[in-house]
């Protein structure tokens, strides 16, 4: 059985974490195993992603049996194996949307913080657990929660390691939607299908202009956005999207 499993249908490319029997907890192999899902999705094809879990988890974060069997020094396994699947997704120049199909702790909920939008099974549970064993958040789960939340809350919630529920998540805006179970993946490829639908590259460009966003000067910014701006334009997107507003038709983009 393979550690994390892809499939297609369209321009939307599903990646399913599948250790169900540990709550797709991460293990060297689910690393390798994402990190050539990650790059599958960089195909010009693919123009949405869906990141979700087998069975009854999201993911739950580390396997804590492999640190007890090799331990090894932490930061260093942080850096070999987390960091560049985590940089790997902000990379995606185009949309990727966590399906949280049940708990996300950990570095799953790092994850899951790192995806562009979040949408929740209601059953799905979100718990920072890294206080809770005497740890802090990894994986950017200190630097994409606080750009969620807000600093203030942000600390409030890794300092306490207390679990959310859906409908919590959903009130403090961690996720976008909650929806019943048996939906959820009907409904993650619908959102994902719609985002597969627009142009692609100006959705890429948006994720860099947010990116930047809250580090950036103003002065730094409106340049940033000056010069992506002058690259959008020169996209058949563009065109296509002008000839279309002209016409007074629908749209047909390519993610071109």
């Amino acid at each position: 059985m393979a550690e994390v499993e892809t499939s297609r249908e369209d321009a939307v490319l599903t990646i399913t974490l599948n250790r169900p029997d540990v709550l797709n907890a991460f293990n060297s192999e689910m690393h390798r195993a994402l990190a050539g899902a990650l790059k599958e999705a960089r195909a010009a094809d693919v123009r949405a992603v869906v990141l979700t879990g087998a069975g009854r988890g999201f993911c739950v974060g580390q396997d804590l049996t492999e640190f007890r069997e090799a331990p090894g020094d932490i930061g260093a396994r942080l850096r070999e194996s987390y960091h560049p699947n985590v940089l790997a997704i902000r990379a995606l120049e185009k949309p990727v949307i966590a399906a949280v199909n049940g708990a996300a702790a950990g570095a799953g909920l790092s994850i899951a913080s790192v995806c562009d939008l979040r949408i929740a099974a209601d059953s799905a549970t979100f718990v920072p657990a890294f206080i809770n064993i005497g740890l802090v958040p990894d994986s950017g789960g200190s630097y994409f929660v606080s750009r969620i939340l807000g600093p203030a809350r942000a600390f409030e919630w890794l300092a306490s390691g207390r679990k959310l529920t859906a409908a919590e998540a959903h009130a403090w805006g961690l996720v976008s939607e909650v929806v019943e179970a048996d939906a959820l993946a009907v409904r993650a490829a619908e959102i994902a299908a719609q985002f597969a639908a627009l142009p692609t590259r100006g959705i890429g460009m948006t994720k860099r202009l947010i990116d930047h966003a809250v580090t950036s000067s103003l002065e730094d910014q409106l340049e940033r956005e000056a010069q992506l701006q002058a690259a959008a334009t020169q996209t058949d997107d563009f065109k296509e999207g002008v000839a279309a507003f002209l016409e007074k038709r629908s749209p047909e983009f390519r993610g071109s």
